[in-house]
């Protein structure tokens, strides 16, 4: 047997019915009025919560001997080929320094309240280390082992020996001093990509490097004039978040 629907409490169906029609009269209306909207867009994007950015040049929150270690190994975590330049001269050691700087680095948006338990892998990241004291932790780690073993810095290593070490750190095979091995690598791993793809207005990517590998368009404004152009290369030259097609960043 069909049900009868059913109502919110005090509401009776003549009204729903009433507010449905009301409804619909004002979206029929709205069509009706619409503008379509082409062109540059008549407002300045994120001018109410602008992105988190820096003018100033130089380190922010990586010592210098810190920030060489961590260029060496985005360098060996993006190295450079035929394809794009190695993660160094991509600037994703900039796009971290800037957000360890930034609020990213506290993590003062998220919820870091204890108890903290060793979880499951499905339950994602359960550490009270916050990123800047992970890097901190992780990189005076790193260094220790490899000055205990090779009397060298990470970044003083070769290309083969800082492979193998970042294959080691990865399957968490080298016990570091106050932090998880895989812990610190996965961290790095991840803020390397976020920087090698990321907007260039945060530090990295730099001159668009990843997007003029990928194709990417960038964050431009309107697609409506591409849309019924199909199997075609368009060849879009990409636009950062500022609007500028050559955003450039400086170390």
């Amino acid at each position: 047997m069909r049900q009868r629907p059913k109502t919110l409490p005090g509401v009776s169906r003549r009204q729903v019915l009433t507010w449905s029609t009301a409804a619909l009269a004002a979206s029929i209306g709205g069509v009706a009025n619409a503008v379509t909207l082409k062109g540059p867009p008549g407002w300045s994007p994120f001018s109410d919560n602008p992105p988190e950015t820096v003018e100033n040049q130089g380190w922010l929150f990586f010592t210098d001997a810190e920030a060489a270690t961590v260029e060496a190994i985005v360098d060996r975590l993006i190295p450079a080929d035929d394809l794009s330049v190695g993660g160094k001269e991509a600037g994703c050691a900039v796009f971290i320094d800037r957000q360890l700087e930034g609020f990213y680095g506290t993590y003062e948006r998220l919820y870091m309240e204890g108890p903290f338990e060793k979880g499951t892998p499905a339950q994602g990241d359960q550490s009270p280390l916050v990123p800047r004291q992970r890097y901190r932790l992780g990189i005076a780690a790193l260094n220790a082992f490899v000055q205990q073993r090779e009397h060298k810095n990470f970044a003083q290593l070769t290309a083969e020996q800082q492979d193998l070490l970042l294959k080691d750190l990865e399957g968490g095979k080298i016990a570091l001093d106050g932090i998880d091995s895989k812990l610190f690598f996965d961290q790095i791993l991840a803020n390397t990509m976020e920087g090698f793809f990321a907007d260039p207005i945060y530090g990295g990517n730099r001159d668009m490097v990843s997007w003029k590998m990928l194709g990417f368009p960038g964050a431009r404004y309107d697609y409506r004039d591409y849309i019924e152009r199909h199997n075609e290369t368009l060849n879009l030259e990409p636009i950062s978040i500022n609007g500028s097609p050559q955003w450039k960043t400086k170390a």
